[in-house]
């Protein structure tokens, strides 16, 4: 082993301290010189250094002599220590307890032999940061529990067990480990945060009965003393109960009733903080510690993304900040700038916020959930890779100054000898190149913290003129807001002041909390700047009123936009631009999130990265939590939703691009409902099988996607229109013990598959699903065999369902049979038909949908978009004509799905001249173009005069018109 130098100050510190190092040893029976001896130089060396580090090592290590003698000798003291090897010594050291005093004197006697192990390889650098906490954690743990099943017989033989009310079961004690013990990163030094509680009121058995409340208190206290107490041997761990239910007033055990009532009820935002490290030190897997968890975990972890976070993170902070000043603690690695608990609040905040949304980010590791927020996007990963290397010198620091003497400190030392101590600890040259180090990572810590946590100082502020504070009261006079109306005299319309004046007075906010109403207050003149910047003011505010009393109720959003005013410009930007999207998120709150990134909110991901992220999202989510799975999916979908319409409104990508994104989303959707289908049936019922009984462990199931899913042309609230198909083997059945014929096994999957994606949760369906285009319609099966497909498109389909059939493509599912119902369709289009017949049936239909769903307007004064005569519908008729008439000529007709190949395959094949071709897919697109920017204002597809020749559509629907009567009338023409 590679030892640093030792600075001339501590050599000397080692003559002059040397020999009453050996004084007491051998006052305590350790032969020095006998014992050196017999020690290799490394070890030698290695014992000096210790002893120079640590005071606490050079009084404890000769206290048990025997036991260090032999492990310094044998080289055990370099080797990690574990929960087991602290069991194992204390039972040694308990095994003629027989009082509380002896079982004291035992855990003394294990903390002493413990500390000098863990201090030994911590000064050493053999241990690493995290090997060093979990031991002390581990530590505390043994000393907990051990101490429970010791102590709680001995009341037990007074009272009886505890026994609940109801349950009439045993009742246990419950310790729940805070902080750092909670997280297993617990320090040299630290005193342990505890909560007691146990499950169910009650009373013991006696003889001499009492409460249940009355004996964990006994038990409690006992507890407390056995590990608190300071004895002739010391203590073992300094015990805090003061983040307990109402601190030091409450009481010492609460059962989960009482707990659960105080945390819905009283619970604070400190405490919310705290509970993020919680841990059940007792076990967290019987019933009684589900229970505990299922109590704890909504209080910490809010379901929605939760940005009033940073408010209390802050409040916290600031308090400790006083503190500092106070106690002159600038100097201190934990809590001073740039300190541990900086870099902790900068982990925490992201937990608080997101936790409730993304489980895995409930880790109490703080280490491990830097790794995460890098790993998403939440941090750069140089700024992750940053605060850890800070976080672990910040610790190791604290680990240097605790490990002189075994004070509970994180001050840096004053004194010259200690501060030499720390720095070769620390492994540094000197003392100025400790304090380099130091400062370059408090430096840094506190940069980020900046960034993610602190408020802007005065200084860097915003300048919010008071007049849009004034507008938001409704208080506008004197001459500024003379010179506010001349700028902004939309302000001074009574529509406008009406809807100011409605919001403040409502209801939804005269009932606000006052925590409530005092963000609203931060946030209306910051949003009211932003709407007063748009072109369509009235309008803006229109949209935005609504989102707002959306969320009132869930002020951290409110927060969210305060906080963020690179998403409040977003907000009004795309509110501005779009009724739709302003809905959308009135709808689901969650979305605001996805204004955070500009940069993300306008990229549209590759059908590769939708999959991916998709994959990873389902990933954190228990594979049989189907509730999780379907909020998930919803969320997930409407995020890219989101992201899609602002692309458009913005005007970033073509409606190509948009088209072909969101029919992306949906397949990538559709593969994921699938597999969780098949993969929770087969959990059910076993594997389906095959003609030789084999278990088939892909499903022989495809999703057919016919409309604007089939033709790529899916918009932000297309339902889909699609067909499921399996090919089990007839007459086979699963292998579970509940076993299914194959059929009825696909059946119920696809059963699944719309639950799955229509069922409403809080965040909305995931798709609207439409299966009436399957063989026979609502009275047939949900799922077809491919033989009973194939049967039924050749003998009994209609000519429209073969029209239908144009636009179908297999969206996902096994290949073979992908490709089997790939022939099946191209041979049902290939069919020749009479086409004076076919132009017959296909006109009636149409006629049939013009009559029902049309304007019906005969003057030419209005114009339905899809519908109408020359309209979208007309276009998407003449193209599955033509489909259906020439492709037994021309078998490229039926190749693709989508209107402008199977356009592009008419002009190829001679069937339309090349400029037909163009007139019919330039007007398609401008007609789809117009649905959408109609869509994401939320206005008809109803077209007056005006917007009709505003557009450029008369001409247009002619040319339409004109080629639908070439095709489809030309018996009819002159």
């Amino acid at each position: 082993m590679h030892f640093p130098p030792i600075p001339a100050v501590l050599e000397d510190y080692w003559v002059s301290h040397s020999p009453q190092i050996q004084d007491h040893a051998e006052r305590l029976g350790l032969q020095w010189d006998a014992f050196t001896t017999q020690l290799s130089d490394a070890s030698q060396e290695a014992l000096r250094r210790v002893l120079i580090l640590s005071d606490f090592v050079a009084d404890a290590l000769p206290r048990d002599y025997e036991w260090f003698t032999s492990v310094i000798i044998d080289g055990r003291i370099d080797q990690q220590v574990t929960r087991e090897d602290f069991i194992e010594w204390l039972s040694d050291f308990s095994a003629a307890a027989e009082s509380e005093e002896d079982w004291q004197r035992a855990l003394r006697q294990l903390r002493r032999r413990a500390m000098v192990h863990i201090i030994w390889r911590d000064a050493l650098k053999i241990a690493d940061t995290l090997q060093t906490t979990r031991a002390l954690s581990d530590l505390a743990d043994v000393c907990v529990c051990q101490s429970i099943r010791f102590l709680q017989p001995v009341l037990e033989q007074r009272h009886g067990k505890p026994l609940g009310k109801t349950t009439r079961e045993p009742q246990t004690l419950q310790v729940i480990g805070m902080g750092k013990l909670g997280a297993y990163e617990l320090n040299l030094s630290s005193d342990i945060d505890l909560i007691f509680c146990y499950p169910e009121s009650g009373e013991t058995e006696g003889p001499k009965v009492i409460s249940n409340q009355e004996f964990f208190v006994k038990l409690g206290q006992k507890l407390i003393t056995a590990l608190d107490k300071q004895t002739p041997d010391g203590f073992v761990f300094r015990t805090d109960m003061r983040l307990r239910p109402y601190g030091q007033s409450g009481p010492l055990v609460m059962n989960h009733a009482s707990l659960e009532d105080y945390y819905e009820s009283q619970g604070r935002d400190w405490e919310r903080y705290a509970m993020v490290k919680a841990r059940i030190m007792t076990g967290e897997k019987d019933q009684a510690a589900q229970s505990l968890l299922n109590i704890l975990r909504p209080f910490t972890y809010r379901v929605y993304i939760d940005y009033s976070a940073f408010e209390s993170l802050r409040s916290m902070k600031a308090m400790i900040n006083a503190e500092v000043r106070r106690r002159g603690l600038d100097n201190n690695v934990k809590l001073g700038p740039g300190g541990i608990r900086e870099i902790e609040f900068i982990v925490q905040a992201f937990q608080l916020i997101r936790g409730g949304q993304e489980k895995h980010l409930r880790k109490r590791s703080l280490v491990a959930v830097l790794d995460i927020l890098a790993g998403d996007g939440y941090l750069p990963p140089q700024a992750s890779a940053e605060l850890k290397a800070a976080y672990f010198f910040l610790r190791d620091s604290e680990h240097a100054i605790q490990g002189i003497r075994d004070e509970q400190t994180q001050q840096l030392p004053e004194s010259t000898l200690d501060q030499a101590r720390v720095a070769l600890s620390m492994q540094c040259r000197d003392w100025t190149d400790y304090l380099s180090q130091l400062e370059k990572h408090r430096a840094i810590v506190k940069e980020h913290f900046a960034h993610i946590v602190a408020h802007q100082s005065d200084d860097d502020a915003d300048d919010i003129d008071h007049t849009w504070l004034d507008l938001w009261h409704g208080e506008l006079s004197g001459k500024s807001a003379e010179e506010f109306l001349t700028e902004h005299p939309c302000a001074a319309q009574e529509s406008v002041r009406h809807l100011i004046d409605s919001f403040r007075e409502s209801r939804a906010v005269t009932n606000m909390q006052q925590i409530g109403r005092e963000r609203l207050e931060i946030l209306m003149p910051l949003l009211l700047r932003e709407v007063w910047s748009q072109k369509n003011t009235t309008e803006t505010l229109q949209r935005i009123i609504p989102l707002l009393e959306a969320v009132l109720r869930r002020t951290a959003y409110l927060v969210l936009l305060s906080e963020n005013p690179q998403a409040l410009q977003q907000l009004v930007k795309l509110c501005s631009a779009s009724s739709w999207v302003a809905a959308y998120i009135a709808q689901t709150p969650l979305l605001l999130d996805e204004l955070l990134t500009p940069e993300n909110l306008y990229r549209l991901p590759s059908r590769q990265e939708l999959a991916e992220e998709l994959y990873l999202r389902l990933l954190r989510i228990d594979p049989e939590d189907l509730e999780q799975q379907m909020e998930q999916l919803r969320q997930y979908v409407r995020a890219h939703k989101l992201r899609a319409a602002a692309c458009e409104v913005m005007g970033r990508l073509t409606l190509m691009n948009i088209s072909d994104y969101l029919t992306w989303l949906a397949e990538t959707t559709l593969e994921t409902v699938t597999r969780l289908a098949f993969d929770q049936m087969v959990a059910k019922y076993g594997f389906p099988t095959n003609a030789e009984g084999d278990a088939v462990g892909e499903p022989e199931f495809v999703v057919i996607g016919y409309g604007k899913v089939g033709g790529l042309e899916l918009s932000y609230s297309s339902d889909l229109d699609l067909v499921f198909i399996h090919n089990g083997s007839s007459g086979k059945a699963t292998t579970g013990e509940r076993s299914l014929d194959n059929g009825v096994f696909y059946t119920r999957m696809g059963q699944r598959m719309v639950h799955i994606l229509s069922t409403q949760t809080r965040s909305g369906d995931l798709y609207e699903v439409d299966l009436r285009l399957r063989p026979s319609g609502n009275s047939g099966m949900i799922v077809a065999s491919l033989k009973a497909f194939q049967e039924y498109q050749q003998k009994h389909a209609w000519t429209w369902e073969h029209q239908a059939l144009v636009r179908a493509r297999v969206l996902n599912g096994d290949r073979a049979l992908a490709d089997a119902f790939d022939r099946i369709r191209h041979d049902i289009l290939g069919l020749r038909r009479e086409e004076p017949a076919l132009r017959e049936e296909v006109r009636a239909m149409r006629q049939k949908m013009r009559d029902n769903l049309g304007s019906k307007d005969t003057s030419g004064q209005q114009f339905h978009l899809k519908q109408d005569e020359g309209g979208i519908v007309d276009i998407e008729f003449l193209v599955q004509y033509g489909v259906l008439a020439w492709s037994h000529q021309h078998p490229a007709l039926s190749e693709y799905t989508d209107n402008m190949r199977i356009l592009d395959a008419f002009a190829m094949a001679g069937l339309m001249a090349p400029q037909d071709c163009q007139t019919l897919q330039e007007t398609y697109l401008s007609y789809r173009a117009e649905t959408h920017r109609r869509a994401l204002q939320q206005q008809s597809l109803l077209l007056d005069g005006d917007q009709l020749s505003q557009s450029g559509f008369h001409a247009r629907r002619n040319d339409v018109t004109r080629l639908w009567k070439l095709w489809l009338e030309p018996d009819q023409q002159s």
